[in-house]
This record gives structure tokens, C-alpha cells and sequence, in this order.
């Protein structure tokens, strides 16, 4: 059984991508044209946001929504310590210092608990990222920013869809980010990603930043870079975006039948009543973890790990952290990443599961 067949996932786009990729090739506007401001319409749409600005990727949207803050050098980010090392690689290419803090071993998300101890005279932002698909606490987080006079920024790469007390993630941060890659909720045939932000007065500011500091051809108002959205990943993000829900709403039944069958030698997903999960990953834990993937992998079932090294171990980031974070290292040697893509049937899942409480 597949991990991820992306042609298969994709598959059900192609035909409407290939008749509006005739018309792209018709009219021979490459970049920034038309397909790029109308998913970024469309997108901002869906969030419930005022704007979208379509950029490269998910990195460049977290490393140019700091620097448009133009903090000053060294300043402090706040971020969860099992995150993804593109969120530290940010902060640090932003002239910034990260700041880790554990995440909550049920929810995989930064423990609030644990914040206020790490805020310091030098502390600007908190970054706020919803691993797998669950939101973070949003309320306990915003009143820490309220009361520290701290920015907040959303990574939503995983997060498309995903909502915390009936609101998208996306609208609560000062910038939100979200990332395009192939294996997102929202996944392009390339790389692609966007930035939301509450204050419209950024959105100018945005489009320069992306675009060598230009909005107007040759005059060039801030010293920016390049890092705009392709046309023809706008135009299949844009048609795979009328099909997010029922994406969502698949997966949300494949976790279903995960959470009806296996046994309880796996520790599964925490459910809270208060967010609305979208199961971008399903991920199990288990203390043999790796005799785990190793025996579904002799049963033909592809898993993944997300993610095997944290970031404060990585050789890259020796030089940032000396400290431990036991929390994180627990998530990182125990979890392994499930089938749950558009793909899958219930079918199929229902099975793995039958091998998997065989383990």
C-alpha cells in the first residue's frame, strides 16, 4: 500500500489543468499574471482573510513575513522545539534568534504553559505552528502577545482548512503562512506558497518584497527578492481549491477508522471539541517505533516519519542550541506517520489497521 501517490491524488485535476494550460500557453503571460491574482482572490476567500500574497514556497513566505517587521537584529522568535527546521531556518536567515520552547506531548503543538518562561526584554515574536493538521491555542497564545506586546505569526503549512473554536487557522496572526508543497492539503505539482496578513497596510508592502521590491516595472522601492508564485502553480492550486473541503472531509473519514480500530497498543491523535482537525498527517506513537514501520513495511504498507531528527539535533543547528528538550525527543523517536491521503479508501485503511494490531 502506498505512503503518498501524488499522481493518483492529482490525477482527478489533470483535465482541467491541461484545458487551462492551453489557454496560458495562448496568452503568454508567465509570471505574476491573471492564474496568480485569481487563486490569491480565491484563496484569501477560503481563509475568510482580505488578502493572499502568492510567494515561492513556505519558507519564503515565514522569512519575509519577519523581515517585514524589520526588527532589530538578534531579536527573539518564540517557536516550538519539534518544529520543522524550514520555521527555525526563517528566523535565523531573518537576522533572528529562535527560541525554543516543548510542545504538549498529546498535541504535538507548543506547550502555552511554557512560553512565558522563555519571553525575555529581547522577545518580538511567537511562532505559532499547527504540526499535522490540529491548531494551536489560540487564545491562551494571543493573550500572552496581547499582555508581552509580542507579534504573532501562524505557520499553517499544515493547517489549510484546520480550525480552532469554528474560525480558519490563518486569521489570527499578524502574518500567516502557508506552504504549497506537493504533499500539502492544498498540494501544487511544484513548490508554491502565500501570505495572509491581518493589517492591509502590509499588502503593498508584500508584493513588493517578493518581486525585487517592485510593484511597478523598473522602479524599485525596497530592497526585496525573488520569490513570486509560479502562474502555472497558481493555476492548478486554484482548481484543486474547489475540492479542499471534500479533500478534508475524505480524510477526516479515513481517521475515523483509524480511531475505530486500532488497539490500544497505539497512542493516538488527541480529539478536542474546540478545533476542527484536519488530519493533513495521521500520526501513532509507539516505543518500538522503528520495529513498527520496519514490520509494515514488510507488509507493503508505506509510513513516514515526521520527524526523525529535531531541529535542535540537526548538525546545521549546533551552533544555535547547547540545550536539551526531552519532550521533543520523545515525539521525534516515537511517532510514525500513517496512509491517509486523498488516495486511500477506507477500504484500504481498515485493513492496514487489522495488520497493525497484529504487531
Amino acid at each position: 500500500m502506498f505512503y503518498e501517490n501524488l499522481n493518483k491524488v492529482n490525477n482527478i485535476f489533470y483535465k482541467d489543468f491541461m484545458k487551462s494550460l492551453n489557454k496560458l500557453n495562448k496568452n503568454g503571460s508567465y509570471i505574476l499574471g491573471k492564474n496568480v491574482s485569481k487563486f490569491e482572490s480565491n484563496f484569501a476567500r477560503y481563509i475568510g482573510a482580505k488578502f493572499s500574497i502568492g510567494v515561492a514556497n513556505g519558507l519564503d513566505a515565514l522569512t519575509i513575513s519577519l523581515k517585514s517587521l524589520k526588527l532589530p537584529k538578534n531579536s527573539e522568535v518564540i517557536v516550538a522545539s519539534n518544529s520543522y527546521i524550514a520555521c527555525i531556518i526563517s528566523i535565523i536567515n531573518s537576522g533572528l534568534k529562535p527560541v525554543l520552547v516543548e510542545p504538549d506531548i498529546e498535541t504535538y503543538n507548543i506547550d502555552v504553559n511554557k512560553i512565558d518562561k522563555k519571553i525575555t526584554k529581547k522577545t518580538r515574536v511567537i511562532l505559532a505552528v499547527h504540526l499535522y493538521g490540529k491548531s494551536c491555542e489560540m487564545d491562551k497564545i494571543l493573550n500572552i502577545c496581547r499582555k508581552k506586546n509580542l507579534y504573532l505569526i501562524e505557520d499553517c503549512a499544515q493547517s489549510h482548512g484546520s480550525k480552532y473554536k469554528n474560525k480558519n487557522t490563518g486569521l489570527f496572526g499578524d502574518f500567516s503562512c502557508f506552504s504549497f508543497y506537493p504533499t500539502k492539503l492544498l498540494g501544487a505539482i511544484g513548490d508554491g506558497g502565500a501570505i495572509i496578513s491581518k493589517k492591509k497596510k502590509f499588502k503593498d508592502y508584500l508584493k513588493k518584497f517578493r518581486n525585487y521590491g517592485s510593484i511597478k516595472r523598473y522602479k524599485n522601492d525596497i530592497i526585496g527578492q525573488n520569490s513570486r508564485l509560479d502562474e502555472i502553480q497558481a493555476l492548478f492550486l486554484d482548481i484543486k481549491l474547489k475540492s479542499l473541503n471534500r479533500i478534508i472531509l475524505h480524510k477526516k473519514k479515513l481517521a475515523e477508522v483509524y480511531f475505530s480500530n486500532l488497539n490500544k497498543n497505539f497512542i493516538l491523535p488527541k480529539i478536542e471539541n474546540h478545533k476542527s482537525d484536519t488530519f493533513y498527517i495521521f500520526n501513532v506513537r509507539h516505543e518500538k517505533r522503528n520495529k513498527l514501520k520496519e514490520y509494515l513495511t514488510k507488509n507493503n504498507i508505506m509510513t513516514d516519519i515526521h520527524y526523525p531528527i529535531p531541529p535542535f539535533k540537526q548538525i546545521a543547528l549546533k551552533p544555535y542550541f547547547s540545550d536539551n528538550y526531552p519532550i521533543s525527543q520523545e515525539i521525534h523517536n516515537t511517532t510514525l506517520s500513517l496512509p491517509i491521503s486523498f488516495a486511500h479508501t477506507q477500504k484500504e485503511i481498515h485493513n492496514l489497521t487489522k495488520i497493525m494490531n497484529r504487531f
